[in-house]
């Protein structure tokens, strides 16, 4: 059991009014609100331990580097990774998958090289691969989801060939709230010597993730979706494809020594983090990941899969919901439309009631065509939401539908 009342105290943005009406927060799946220990981390980081980290010989700079080398091996234990050189430290999710769609593209593919990634993609895990297509010649192909939102995995076993390099897709649809057979995927993929990279952006805040047991590759999540800061992120990977793929960016840091003849990169993980590091963020990215596993990943999981089964139960009771992705194994994320309202009057008008919801496409429009549709409107939830929030929703949504 979650003391619901005791972590929310933790979130002062909570107890904002908006319109006059108490702020009722379900777009955690765009970004989650941030507790007072994580803002009181990057306070303490510029008032107490700001000096640039590496390199360093005076005391702030070496207590600087311990934090945040510290903060990589926090990472390294809450993804269970077998080595702190595994741990990239990035901007988010979207510049870890442009990291590795780029050296990967680079070191291990040729024109007519072909990657797999899903339909139900954000746009992040889209365009990167349709950069280097346009670069290099490579090919992409992808897996179809059925009308309950899972993939096809008998589909995505007819699309290897001799050429298929890379697969890359993501753990939880940030659109439909799947689950995805990531550690199936992950062996289909291996028993073809095939690698994969793992776009864990929405899964990380919501489910136990060892990449270890999983076998990933490549692991990608960013820190603003589980409660730090924003413009930081992580890319796990595997020291052997670490080893073998190009830098992504050339600067300082990420060098061991230098000549106008030759440049010779430095070793992990430094190769793949040019310039000043975020090293504020990334020990407030550690203070969030405490504060995660203090409370249980495990508990977390079990308690958003109530809200999620709750507030199911509670939009399908009203008239004219259509909601977006039914599979048997789901996050807390409700996609849905009721009747012919469009999601962004039914987003706005939610909004006089103070209840935050996301409309739109959501980053993921070639699974908006998919269902035949422009948009949806999401409401995605986090451990410091309540039933009696849901009721709000519920409420909230069927007062707009009389309106229409």
């Amino acid at each position: 059991m979650l003391n619901i009342n005791k972590i929310r105290e933790d979130f002062p943005i909570l107890s904002k009014k908006v319109y006059d009406k108490q702020l009722v927060y379900l777009d955690n799946a765009a970004t989650t609100q941030k507790p007072r220990q994580v803002v009181e981390k990057i306070e303490n980081g510029y008032y107490n331990v700001n000096a640039n980290v590496h390199r360093g010989v005076h005391f702030l700079s070496q207590e600087a580097t311990e934090a945040h080398e510290g903060a990589r091996r926090t990472v390294q234990r809450f993804l269970n990774a077998r080595s702190s050189n595994e741990i990239i430290f990035t901007r988010g999710t979207t510049e870890a998958i442009n990291l590795v769609a780029s050296g990967f593209t680079e070191g291990c593919m040729q024109a007519g090289d072909e990657v797999i990634v899903s339909v139900m993609e954000h746009h992040s895990n889209i365009v990167p691969w349709q950069l280097e297509a346009a670069r290099k010649g490579i090919a992409i192909k992808v897996i179809p989801v059925n009308d309950r939102g899972e993939l096809d995995m008998d589909a995505y076993r007819a699309l290897f060939s001799e050429r298929t390099r890379l697969v890359s897709v993501t753990h939880v649809s940030n659109v439909l709230g799947t689950i995805n057979p990531v550690k199936e995927i992950i062996a289909e993929a291996h028993g073809r010597e095939v690698p994969v990279l793992i776009d864990g952006a929405q899964s990380v805040p919501h489910i136990a993730v060892d990449v270890q047991e999983l076998d990933a590759d490549f692991y990608t999540f960013s820190a603003h979706k589980i409660y730090g800061p924003t413009g930081m992120g992580v890319l796990y990977g595997k020291e052997e494809w670490l080893d073998r793929i190009p830098p992504y960016q050339g600067g300082g840091e990420m060098i061991a020594t230098v000549t106008f003849e030759k440049t010779v990169f430095n070793e992990l993980p430094y190769k793949f983090e040019a310039g000043t590091p975020d090293y504020i963020g990334s020990t407030a990215l550690a203070e969030a990941l405490d504060y995660v596993s203090a409370i249980g990943i495990d508990k977390i999981a079990a308690y958003e899969h109530e809200l999620l089964t709750y507030a199911t139960q509670r939009l399908k009771e009203i008239d004219g919901m259509r909601i977006f992705g039914e599979a048997e194994q789901k996050s807390g994320v409700i996609s849905f439309l009721v009747g012919d309202i469009h999601h962004y009057d039914m987003g706005m008008l939610l909004d006089r009631l103070g209840i935050a919801v996301r409309t739109g496409h959501h980053c993921a429009q070639p699974l908006m065509q998919r269902f035949g549709i422009e948009g949806t409107v999401r409401a995605s939830f986090a451990f410091y939401n309540t039933k009696e929030e849901i009721d709000i929703l519920a409420e909230g949504i069927e007062r707009v539908r009389k309106m229409f």
